[in-house]
């Protein structure tokens, strides 16, 4: 796999607290989940990743070069976030919002041009928000705002996507639709998830398991050991079963 985003031996210490201890992950064209127990530290990896956090050890590196050595906005185009807790701007309505995902091409004082508003028009699409966009996001319930800022992150076409808890409010006809879109872009481009919601994370092409602060496993969604592992970091909590020849997540309700 060509890495299009690699860390290399990442340690971060938050609090005096060691998070992140010699983290190494490359991510190539595909779709990774990123999973494990609560302080693990996987919004952390993709904050480092994302270059919205300085690790204390190691580096990262984006199409070969050092993240941090890239201008921000080329950083803007080659890379999208999407944070856990999406931000509310003001009274922008949703199109708006998404908009905000072109400035990486425009700078402060572009014009969007036609280029610009057809990103806009797919973003808005593929996530299904276009039919609220003149609403203020503000007034927008908990999954309709994800979608617009989701779609924010899309309008940038930044060819590698970080994406943290994208399924936060989501209800379950559109986290089936985040995965199907996960899973289009996937042919194209660079996708890495954190996700709380095991049974999605095993429908990536790979998922990449932490447990306090250490890569515990990374490897295809239907690896017996990447199985074995995502049981013993939840401490035996669930377990890995296949459905309709597909390995899926359940819990153990066994004594």
């Amino acid at each position: 796999m060509s890495a299009a985003l690699e860390a290399r031996d990442i340690g971060v210490t938050l609090g005096g607290q060691r998070v992140l201890d010699g983290v190494s992950c490359a991510f190539g064209c595909g779709w990774t989940a990123i999973v494990g127990p609560n302080g693990a530290g996987k919004s952390t990896l993709l904050r480092v990743l994302a270059g919205l956090l300085a690790p204390a050890a190691g580096s990262v590196h984006l199409g070969g070069r050092p993240l941090d050595t890239l201008p921000a906005r080329e950083r803007g185009r080659q890379l999208a976030w999407l944070a856990q807790l999406g931000d509310i701007s003001g009274e922008l309505t949703a199109r708006e919002t998404v908009a905000l995902g072109r400035l990486p091409h425009l700078g402060l004082v572009g014009v969007a041009g036609v280029a610009d508003e057809a990103a806009i028009e797919r973003a808005m699409a593929a996530t299904e928000c276009s039919a609220w966009q003149h609403r203020p996001l503000a007034e927008l319930s908990g999954g309709e705002r994800q979608r617009v800022l989701l779609a924010r992150a899309l309008a940038t076409e930044a060819p590698v996507l970080l994406l943290d808890e994208p399924t936060t409010h989501l209800d379950p006809p559109h986290q089936v639709a985040l995965v199907r879109l996960a899973r289009r872009l996937a042919a194209t481009h660079t996708v890495v998830t954190v996700l709380h919601d095991l049974p999605l994370a095993l429908q990536a092409d790979r998922v990449l398991v932490l447990h306090r602060g250490r890569v515990h496993a990374d490897a295809a969604h239907d690896d017996p050991a990447l199985h074995a592992a995502m049981v013993a970091v939840f401490d035996g909590a669930v377990r890995v079963d296949t459905v309709a020849g597909r390995p899926t997540v359940v819990p153990n309700l066994e004594p």
